[in-house]
């Protein structure tokens, strides 16, 4: 259990906390110190896998650990992004968007899962994950940052057609497996 892959997936929760509180301080030294952590937690969801792999540290700790470590940052940044007022009104519906996709390919994996059947990730949600992170960590220092608002949502809009476009071909896929 204890290998590089599975600290720097438990790294990614460890951060929230202060990621969190670093949110509700209205300061710039704070959003900028939230990037930080932020990209570092971020960097962690590519690197865990990726070092999984690349060494032989796949286990089945991180296997079941990852994809919900993933899920719990993306769903607490996003929420936290609403509570202090980096995202409201209309911009609200990206999150709602990307947090239904989350939960929509979470179910169809959870019940394909014990029939073997795997999803594997495509090109384009990756994109959608990069596009995201961006959008998000610009989101946290979005008032500090000329334009920040607009280029956050903008991005966080991008992601959440991506989002859509992807969560209908695993959804198209799931529904292919039930119906078989």
């Amino acid at each position: 259990m204890q290998n590089l892959a599975n600290i720097l997936t438990m790294t990614r929760l460890a951060l929230l906390p202060f990621i969190i509180l670093l949110l509700f301080i209205p300061a710039g030294w704070a959003a900028w110190a939230c990037l930080v952590l932020y990209a570092i937690g971020a960097l962690t969801d590519f690197l865990d896998g990726w070092i999984a792999r690349k060494f032989n540290q796949i286990s089945a700790f991180g296997t079941f650990m990852d994809p919900i470590s993933d899920k719990i940052f993306v769903v607490t940044v996003l929420l936290m992004l609403i509570a202090v007022d980096r995202l409201t009104g209309l911009w609200v519906l990206p999150v709602i968007i990307i947090l239904t996709r989350e939960f929509l390919v979470a179910g169809i994996r959870e019940y394909l899962g014990p029939k073997n059947i795997k999803l594997p990730v495509t090109k384009l949600a990756k994109w959608k994950t990069t596009i995201q992170m961006v959008a998000t960590g610009i989101l946290i220092i979005a008032p500090y940052v000329s334009i920040g608002h607009f280029i956050g949502q903008a991005g966080l809009s991008a992601a959440a057609v991506l989002t859509v476009m992807t969560g209908w071909n695993y959804l198209k896929t799931g529904l292919q497996h039930i119906k078989d």
